[in-house]
C-alpha cells in the first residue's frame, strides 16, 4: 500500500508540473527563433546531454534505467519503475558587429517522464517534455529625412517580438524479440502557441499626434506525432555490449488556428504603448495544417557496464517539407553529429563517494536548417556532465544528474547575430521496484 500511495503522490505533482509547464511562456532568448516552429528542443535527459547529446544506442547507463524518449526501443532495457524530473537553465549573450551585446537567463521546468516495466523485457513511459521555443525582441530603426532639423532627428522603429512554445505529452512502449533486438515506438500530442508581434512607432514627435500600428499573428496548434526506434546488441561478454541504434519522427500534420490582429495606439506621456484606438483587422483563419519533417537519427555506442561508455549520433530532418497552411517556410535540411562518453572509476566503491560518480563529456556540430543573408547558421558545443549516484535506500536508487552545454551559433558576418550560450540541465532519477509481488517462505 505504501508503494501504491507514493506512486499517485508522485503521479500528482507530475499532473501540476504539467499543467505549470503547458502554462509557461517562452524560454528562448534567440532571433533565431523566430523562423520555422521555433528552436527545437533535442528532448534528451540530463544523463544524455551531458555526453554531446548521444541517445540512439544506449539503454541503461552505468547499470542504471534511464528513460530514452528519442529512441522508445530503449524502454524495453527498463526493468525498474524509473522517474525522471528535471529542471534547465539558459545563458546567452547575443552580439552582433556595430552594436552592444546583450545578455539574457532563462529557467523552467525540463522535462516529467515516467516509465514502468511491463514484462521481464518490455517497459511502458510515457511524459512531458518540450518540442520547441520561441522567444526574440529586436528592434529596426530608420532615421528621419528630410531638410529641417526636426526630420534629422525623428526615427522609424520597427520592433519583432515572439514568444510562446510547443510541448510534447508522449506514451510508448518498448520491448525485445530474443536476446539482442529491441523495437519501440511514441505516440505523441504537440500542442502549444506561437506568437509574432510587429509594431511601427515614430519616435521624437507629440505622442497625440503620431498613430502606430502593431500587428499580432499567433497561432494555437495541435496533432499527434509517431516516434519509431529499434536497437540491436552485439554482446562480446557478460559486461561488453556495442549497440547499433535507430529511430526516426514521422512526418506528420499538426492542426492550426491562426488569428490576425491589426490596431493603432498611441504612445503615452512615458513612451509607452497605450490604449488600442481602432482595430483595422481583426480575423480569424479557418484551421490549417502544419506538416513537420521526417527526421532520421542513427547511432552506435559500445559499453562496459559500470565502467566506460562512448558513443556517436548522427541526425537528419527534411526541414525543407516543413509547411504552414501549405506555405513553404523556405528552411534548409539539417545535419547534427554528436559524440561522447562516460568513465565511472569504481562503481561499487563503499569509501570514495568520487569514484562511483559518472564522468561525461562530449561534442556536438549542427548544421541548422536556417540560411539568414545568404549565410548557414551552424551551431558548435562542448558538453560536460556528473552523474552522482545517493544511498540506495530498501531497494530504491536515486541519482541526480547535471550537465553543461558550452556552445556557440550563428556568425557576425553579412549583418547576423552571434550567439555565446550555456545550458544547464538537472534532473533526478529514481529506479524503484513498484507493483511487485512479493514472495515470502
Amino acid at each position: 500500500m505504501i508503494k501504491y500511495t507514493r506512486f499517485f503522490i508522485t503521479l500528482l505533482f507530475a499532473v501540476i508540473a504539467f499543467a505549470a509547464h503547458s502554462q509557461s511562456t517562452a524560454t528562448s532568448s534567440s532571433p533565431y527563433s523566430r523562423y520555422g516552429i521555433g528552436d527545437i528542443d533535442p528532448q534528451l535527459m540530463p544523463q544524455n546531454a551531458g555526453m554531446g547529446g548521444i541517445g540512439v544506442a544506449t539503454n541503461k547507463i552505468s547499470l542504471f534505467n534511464n528513460i530514452n524518449v528519442i529512441n522508445p526501443a530503449s524502454y524495453g532495457a527498463i526493468n525498474l519503475t524509473t522517474i525522471d524530473i528535471g529542471l534547465y537553465a539558459n545563458f546567452v549573450t547575443l552580439n552582433q558587429t556595430g552594436s552592444t551585446s546583450q545578455n539574457n537567463s532563462n529557467f523552467r521546468l525540463s522535462h516529467v517522464a515516467f516509465a514502468v516495466p511491463v514484462t521481464k523485457r518490455s517497459a511502458l513511459s510515457f511524459g512531458l517534455l518540450p518540442y520547441s521555443e520561441r522567444g526574440y525582441n529586436y528592434t529596426q530603426t530608420v532615421k528621419g529625412t528630410g531638410t529641417t532639423s526636426a526630420a534629422d532627428t525623428n526615427t522609424t522603429n520597427y520592433n519583432y517580438s515572439g514568444d510562446g512554445g510547443l510541448s510534447k505529452a508522449y506514451i510508448g512502449y518498448g520491448f525485445g524479440i530474443g536476446k539482442h533486438l529491441l523495437l519501440g515506438g511514441n505516440v505523441s500530442y504537440i500542442f502549444g502557441t506561437l506568437k509574432d508581434i510587429s509594431t511601427t512607432e515614430i519616435s521624437n514627435l507629440n505622442p497625440d499626434g503620431v498613430i502606430n500600428t502593431k500587428i499580432e499573428q499567433s497561432n494555437s496548434i495541435g496533432g499527434l506525432n509517431y516516434d519509431f526506434g529499434l536497437q540491436y546488441s552485439f554482446d562480446f561478454s557478460e559486461t561488453k555490449h556495442l549497440v547499433l541504434g535507430y529511430s526516426g519522427s514521422a512526418s506528420s500534420k499538426l492542426n492550426s488556428q491562426s488569428s490576425f490582429v491589426v490596431y493603432q495606439y498611441r504612445n503615452d506621456n512615458s513612451g509607452n504603448e497605450g490604449t488600442p484606438l481602432d482595430s483595422i483587422i481583426n480575423k480569424q483563419d479557418p484551421k490549417t495544417k502544419i506538416k513537420l519533417p521526417l527526421t532520421n537519427r542513427f547511432g552506435i555506442s559500445f559499453q562496459n557496464d559500470g565502467k566506460f561508455l562512448v558513443g556517436a549520433d548522427y541526425t537528419m530532418s527534411k526541414w525543407t517539407d516543413l509547411t504552414i497552411g501549405g506555405v513553404n517556410q523556405g528552411l534548409q535540411d539539417s545535419r547534427t553529429f554528436n559524440i561522447g562518453g562516460q568513465y565511472t572509476p569504481n562503481i561499487a566503491t563503499l569509501r570514495n563517494y568520487l569514484a562511483s560518480v559518472d564522468y561525461r563529456l562530449g561534442a556536438i556540430y549542427d548544421e541548422t536548417y536556417m540560411v539568414v543573408n545568404n549565410t548557414r547558421i551552424k551551431r558548435y558545443a562542448l558538453t560536460a556532465g556528473l552523474g552522482m549516484p545517493l544511498r540506495p535506500n530498501n531497494g530504491s536508487f536515486y541519482k541526480i544528474n547535471i550537465s553543461a552545454e558550452v556552445g556557440r551559433r550563428g556568425s557576425l558576418v553579412n549583418g547576423l547575430v552571434r550567439e555565446n550560450y550555456v545550458n544547464i540541465h538537472l534532473g533526478f532519477t529514481l529506479n524503484d521496484r513498484w507493483f511487485q509481488k512479493y514472495k515470502f517462505d
